[in-house]
């Protein structure tokens, strides 16, 4: 059953807070995942959350300091000392432990890194740093089981039994060469299977994915989803092992893209969360809503350009709205699909046989929506046939125009290296609403005359 925080569950820590009764917030709280105590701590003020974190004990907070959310987080790292904070980071993975020690300031991570009483760890931690976070060395363990070719498989048992001491979960075996170059993997079942005596050369399965130390964080993303996988190999330039990346990782490598790719389709520009400053907020969203007012300009010139309809066909304005909006809706949901391969990996086939695609799809719906529009606008509005007509007409043509500007935006932009999430928010409706006005007035123009 999903835990859930009570009002009661709250006002009873904070009482055991204000009385400083130690022992009975363990009680309550030991027994409780990680998560659920950092989303209690989520609901406290910043003294009452560092009150207990520094009374649970550092194999449980370790885990906690990962689930708290940025702000509350970085006040409470505030709070510790270099020393409280290296007992954190000695209970942690190194990626984990990097990640902690990479919000910190220069010299305070000099001070934390001094004080980590593993030697190895803080030199694998120290290795973390220098990756970009959004590669595959930015978010690998150096933490793996790994057994030498050349020996056997009585050797390799007892070397494995040593290593996966310190490894909270072994999702697979690694075979190296002498001069750590990954080989292969190792299964399980072959190793249970097979005579002791047997060298590992002869057991271990060569055929195995990696990625390089450098690769993009989504890359390894999409690769980890094509072919199923729950941890992969990392090498470095020369094909020397240096670490594995589990889909734990993954899973916040494709939710930090997921909300990039929804904020950007909402016309934010860069990530912000909720809680951050209005000075912030406003940052990531004012660009493109200074774009959305200089479209709405345009659009307003074009109307200017076709006053006369006003004078002859006043009727016409009436529809405005519905094209334009039309056009939105298209180039939308046709940017989406688009998007959404890219991501996914799935888009196949050249550009033409794409467009293609799409025209058939859009002439297909924006028949079956024009008939709707002629046929209502008769029957409901009192539209004369002419003028039904012109309407239908210009919104076959813009739905058309648009589910073409929606395909072919994000592709080119994902040529060029851009993220085409980009094309998904207010640039493509923009666009679409400027191009459908447009479209809309020149072909009432050309039937009705003015």
């Amino acid at each position: 059953m999903e835990f859930k925080i009570s009002k009661d569950l709250i006002q009873q820590l904070e009482e055991l807070i204000a009385h400083k009764n130690d022992q009975q917030l363990e009680l309550l709280l030991n027994d409780l995942h990680h998560a659920d105590i950092a989303e209690i701590l989520d609901e406290l003020n910043f003294e009452e959350a560092t009150y207990i974190f520094k009374v649970l004990d550092s194999e449980k907070t370790a885990e906690i300091l990962l689930e708290l959310e940025d702000d509350l987080r970085e006040n409470i790292l505030k709070r510790l000392s270099p020393k409280e904070i290296a007992e954190e980071l000695d209970e942690l993975e190194t990626n984990d432990a990097a990640d902690i020690i990479a919000e910190l300031s220069k010299d305070r991570k000099e001070e934390v890194i001094s004080e980590l009483q593993d030697v190895e760890h803080a030199k694998d931690i120290v290795e973390l740093l220098r990756y970009d976070e959004h590669t595959a060395g930015g978010i690998m363990h150096k933490e793996l089981v790994k057994v030498n070719e050349n020996w056997s498989v009585l050797t390799c048992v007892k070397e494995m039994r040593i290593q996966a001491e310190n490894i909270s979960r072994v999702h697979s075996i690694y075979v190296v060469d002498d001069e750590d170059r990954l080989k292969g993997r190792l299964s399980l079942k072959d190793l249970l299977t097979t005579s002791t005596r047997m060298p590992i050369s002869d057991v271990y399965i060569k055929k195995l994915n990696s990625v390089k130390v450098d690769a993009e964080d989504v890359e390894v993303a999409r690769m980890m989803q094509k072919y199923d996988l729950e941890a992969v190999p990392v090498v470095d330039e020369i094909g020397r092992l240096v670490g594995r990346i589990t889909i734990d990782d993954i899973v916040d490598v494709i939710k930090d893209e997921a909300d990039k790719d929804y904020q950007l389709a909402a016309g934010i520009s860069h990530d912000v969360e909720a809680d951050d400053s209005i000075i912030e907020l406003t940052k990531a969203r004012l660009p493109w809503l200074v774009l959305a007012l200089l479209g709405g300009f345009i659009s307003v010139t074009l109307l200017e350009g076709f006053q006369t309809a006003m004078e002859f066909h006043r009727e016409l304005f009436f529809f405005t709205p519905l094209i334009a909006a039309m056009a939105g809706n298209v180039g939308v949901q046709s940017s989406a699909i688009i998007v959404q391969g890219l991501a996914n990996d799935t888009i196949t086939g050249s550009l033409w046989n794409r467009l293609v695609k799409e025209v058939s799809l859009s002439l297909l719906n924006g028949v079956i929506l024009g008939a709707i529009l002629l046929i209502g606008s008769h029957l409901l509005l009192g539209v004369g046939y002419q003028l039904g007509i012109t309407v239908t007409v210009s919104l076959l043509s813009v739905i058309v125009i648009a589910s073409l500007i929606g395909t072919f935006i994000p592709l080119m932009l994902n040529k060029f290296g851009i993220d085409p999430a980009l094309a998904t928010g207010p640039f493509i409706t923009t666009s679409n609403d400027i191009c459908g006005i447009l479209i809309y007035f020149s072909i009432a123009k050309l039937i009705l005359g003015f």
